[in-house]
């Protein structure tokens, strides 16, 4: 980025940022001014996003996401870097299987808990700890419209992505009046997370979303700036639906 626009005075933790939806929701958090920690799995990575968005307001931690000495260092780092949290995005999960449910490995079923639900939680105490509870601000926990209905094929995701949305109005309702909590319940964005969705059928897929497109990281970065932003301050404990409009194909008719 070769012009940024002056400091806004926040900070925000966005986990799984790397690339993809989390990249995403940087792109737009930066490009307001806000300063930012990403994190992710792959050193590598996080530092060539690092570059991208602007090392002079962005650094990198990482770790995988559910576990607890990452978090808090990730916490713990941000406070050091930038003196302040205002802003969490928990972004960060995983879907490894692909198959019915009456299959579902049980471990697996954990696994996709423990990193997509419980690690958010574990942010979410965190950054309440370290900042939140005493100055405020706002967390978007990124569900999926998998959440919302039945989803074949991948029910553990979709199971976890509605233990999300349940977290977002339980956390909403004990962190307030202090801390905003929102979920944004996205459809297929075009990442490599949900690549399997719809490469070599791109155009296939697209075609049933009333918008006639599927998602990109950005039009999820906008709904999360939103709701990280004063035009929100009335907002919280709501599921943002981002779907291109593919849930209006489930009327009559």
């Amino acid at each position: 980025m070769t012009t940024l626009p002056e400091l806004s005075g926040k900070v925000a933790l966005i986990t799984g940022a790397s690339r993809g939806i989390g990249y995403g929701v940087a792109e737009a958090l930066v490009a307001r001014g806000d300063r930012v920690c990403i994190t992710g799995r792959n050193e590598d990575a996080l530092k060539e996003a690092v570059e991208a968005l602007g090392a002079d307001r962005v650094i990198g931690v990482a770790g995988k996401a559910h576990d607890l000495a990452h978090q808090a260092t990730a916490v713990e780092r941000t406070m050091e870097a930038f003196g302040r949290v205002d802003y969490l995005v928990n972004n960060a999960g995983t879907n490894p299987v692909f198959g019915p449910m009456a299959d579902l490995d049980l471990d697996v079923a954990r696994k996709v808990f423990e990193t997509n639900v419980v690690s958010a939680l574990g942010f979410a105490q965190l950054t309440w700890k370290a900042w939140q509870s005493e100055n405020g601000g706002a967390i978007v926990n990124i569900a999926s419209v998998a959440g919302l209905a039945p989803s074949p094929f991948i029910g553990a995701y979709g199971m976890s992505k509605a233990a999300m949305i349940n977290l977002t109005v339980q956390l909403a309702h004990e962190f307030a009046p202090k801390v905003r909590v929102n979920a944004i319940a996205p459809a297929v964005v075009k990442t490599k997370f949900a690549q399997a969705l719809y490469e070599g059928r791109e155009a296939e897929a697209a075609a049933s979303y009333p918008l006639g497109r599927l998602g990109v990281p950005s039009d999820i970065g906008g709904a999360a700036a939103f709701l990280t932003s004063s035009q929100s301050d009335w907002i919280t404990g709501q599921t943002l639906v981002v779907d291109g409009g593919i849930f209006l194909n489930a009327g009559v008719g």
